[in-house]
Order: structure tokens, then sequence, then C-alpha cells
């Protein structure tokens, strides 16, 4: 079982994702979009997204610090163990906090929404199901085993495991001491990222990034010796080249 959950399943969430961002590219290319009901209600809409957003943007810089960021690193900037920990602690219940909130209220908005109930698919009820059942789990087993002088240190058992796939060297024997509320958000953590490429998730991958090579956009002042002293035209003037 440990080998299957944490030596194979990574990596069978990881192919889904990749496989399924390029087939979702391929093969339907204009759903890569949040299908945005802000033309049915924006009030809410426009507290509840950035909450949300602002929220989860703060927990995946917190996974990415806690899991891939060595502890010998921080204590070299002076973070020792106890300061990471106490910013682990308030700074990530803080962020899953906000992420929950927004979630909650986007939830709320498409239930009370008659339009938004509607256009809100199966797809999406998993998703937010999905998404928020990680977020939770991953408080609860951070506040479970956890003061304010000391808690889990899951920086030396779940992130060299982490760390440990991308050397495709897969540790799993770090994985056995890990406490059950950890696992179970790991567990679900990898779910979420074999469902992002299906579901509207997949809009994180998108980047404007055509627009650092785009032309500049031309402006062009109005010249009144060529246009004489008539009324302006409604509408576009001709420009001749």
């Amino acid at each position: 079982m440990n080998t299957l959950l944490w030596g194979a399943l990574p990596y069978v969430a990881f192919v889904l994702l990749v496989s399924g961002l390029v087939w979702r590219h391929r093969y339907d290319r204009f759903g890569w979009t949040t299908r945005s009901s802000q033309v049915y209600e924006s009030k809410l809409l426009n507290v509840a997204s950035p909450t949300f957003h602002y929220g989860i943007l703060f927990v995946l810089v917190g996974h990415v610090m806690g899991l891939f960021v060595p502890a010998s690193w921080t204590d070299a900037l002076g973070l020792d163990e106890h300061a990471y920990h106490l910013l682990s602690l308030f700074g990530g219940t803080a962020a899953g906090a906000l992420a929950v909130l927004g979630i909650g209220m986007l939830v709320y908005r498409r239930r009370t929404n008659a339009p938004v109930f509607r256009a809100t698919t199966v797809n999406d009820k998993v998703m937010y199901v999905v998404l928020l059942a990680a977020i939770i789990m991953g408080m609860v087993a951070k506040l479970a085993d956890a003061s304010l002088s000391s808690g889990y240190d899951y920086r030396g058992t779940i992130a060299p495991w982490a760390r440990s796939l991308f050397r495709l060297d897969p540790q799993v024997e770090l994985m056995e001491s890990v406490p059950v509320l950890f696992k179970v958000h790991v567990v679900i953590g990898m779910v979420l990222i074999a469902l992002v490429p299906f579901s509207r998730l997949v809009h994180m991958f998108s980047a404007p990034v055509q627009y650092l090579f785009r032309p500049y956009v031309v402006y062009r002042a109005r010249d009144e010796r060529q246009l004489g002293q008539r009324p302006p035209k409604r509408g576009w003037e001709r420009v001749d080249r």
C-alpha cells in the first residue's frame, strides 16, 4: 500500500496532469476557460473571486516553500525552526481560511443566484468539493498537532519525499511515520492535481505571454488641418497610408 500511495499514485497524478493539459489544449482549446458567470452577477463576484485567488495563491506559495525549500536554506537566511513553525502555523492558517472564505462566497453565489446555478456543471461541483477538502484537511492536519511552541515537522518527512519524486527515486519509507491526517491531505492533493486539466482550474496554466511579444499599439493625434473646420463625423475616420 505504501508503494502504491507514495510511489505510484504521484506519477499517475502527474501523467494525468500533463496528458490532460495536452489533450485539453489540442481538442478543447476554446473550452480552456473559467466559463465566467460575471454577466449574471458581478457584485458578490468582485469580492469573492479576489478573496479566493489571493488565498489560494498564498497557499500555493506556502506549499512550494515548505516542500521544496530545504530547512538548511531557511536556516541560512536566519529563519530558524521555531520562527518557520510560527510562520507556517499563522500564515498557512490565515491563507487557508482566506481561500475557504472565498470558496464559500463563490458557492453561496452559485447556490442563491438562479442563472449562475443553472450554469454550474457536475464537474464544477466535484471540483469545489475536492478543492475544499484539500484545503480544509491541510488546515486540520496542521492545527491538530501544533502548538505555539512546536508542531509536526513535515519538512523532515513529506518534503524530502516530495523532492525524491522529481529524482525518480521515491523514498516511500519517509511517509510511513507521517500522521494520518497529513497522509489524507497529500492523497486529496494528488487527486486535485489529476483533476485540474479536466476542470475550470485549468485556467491557472494560462498567461498572456503573447503580450510580451506583440507589436505596440500606435495612437495618432487628430490632425485638424487635414480635417478642416467641419464638425467631426460619428464613427471611424478614414486614414490614408
